[in-house]
């Protein structure tokens, strides 16, 4: 009997997955989060699904937090976005608490002293990254909203395109978080390939995703990483708006940490 690899899915679907990780990008999907405890986050458990070890200048993680949970300060030089996806949080920053319930976030700077709590339990989308400061510009201040009161805009001119810029576009910030919407069939007008680093993930619906050479079915809880240069296409799929989340890194000449 001759040895068929092409059969071992067949034989061993536990053995299959989308999943797929790769030196310009990656694409985790939800069968292989593997959970882990949250460095700087007592009695939390995690999936960091994007991190340095693959040459990331970014981290990306989901967080779920109980009652007992606390999202302790970043480090000194690390700045924190938190979005949440189910469940509430409160984020106590100084003297100030805000309540966040889904599609609710905060921006957190560097060295910003603060605590991330949950009386009802919460599942968040979270990046952290070192922030690059400018010397003539002062650091951005703690910023919180909800998506829902952001207004998004057609992306170039195609109203079945909608962004939602969720952080300022100013010299201060050193990183973007943008939610994108694509009304079924709805796709980017071209093949991205650009300077800026990415991390996403799918918030709602299914589409096709071009990364590199590679053409990737995507659906809601999937993770996305695009390093610099890597070719990347989107169209959505199916009978509902597709929606994701992102992080870009920009205002600053990349490599230089300026």
């Amino acid at each position: 009997m001759v040895f068929d690899p092409s059969q071992l899915p067949r034989v061993f679907p536990q053995g299959g997955t989308r999943s797929k990780v790769t030196s310009r990008y990656a694409l985790m999907t939800p069968d292989t989060f593997v959970p882990s405890a949250l460095v700087g986050w007592t009695n939390t458990k995690g999936v960091v699904q994007i991190s340095p070890r693959m040459g990331t200048e970014f981290l990306q993680y989901e967080a779920y937090l109980t009652k007992e949970s606390i999202g302790h300060s970043a480090h000194m030089q690390t700045q924190r976005f938190v979005y949440v996806l189910e469940g509430e949080a409160m984020v106590q920053e100084g003297k100030r608490k805000e309540k966040l319930k889904v599609g609710g976030y905060a921006y957190l700077p560097a060295g910003c002293d603060h605590r991330i709590t949950s009386a009802r339990g919460a599942r968040l989308f979270v990046i952290e990254k070192t922030y690059a400061a400018l010397s003539h510009e002062q650091q951005a201040e703690p910023l919180f909203g909800n998506e829902t009161h952001v207004k998004g805009a057609a992306f170039q001119g195609d109203e079945a395109l909608q962004l939602k810029n969720l952080l300022p576009d100013a010299p201060a910030f050193d990183m973007a978080v943008n939610i994108f919407t694509y009304e079924p069939g709805g796709a980017l007008p071209q093949v991205e390939i650009h300077v800026m680093e990415h991390g996403l993930l799918m918030l709602q619906g299914a589409g096709i995703y071009r990364l590199g050479d590679d053409w990737h079915p995507v659906k809601a809880g999937d993770v996305i990483w695009m390093s610099p240069y890597c070719e990347q296409w989107f169209v959505a799929m199916g009978k509902t708006p597709a929606r994701y989340i992102y992080y870009k890194d920009v205002n600053r000449y990349p490599g230089s940490g300026v």
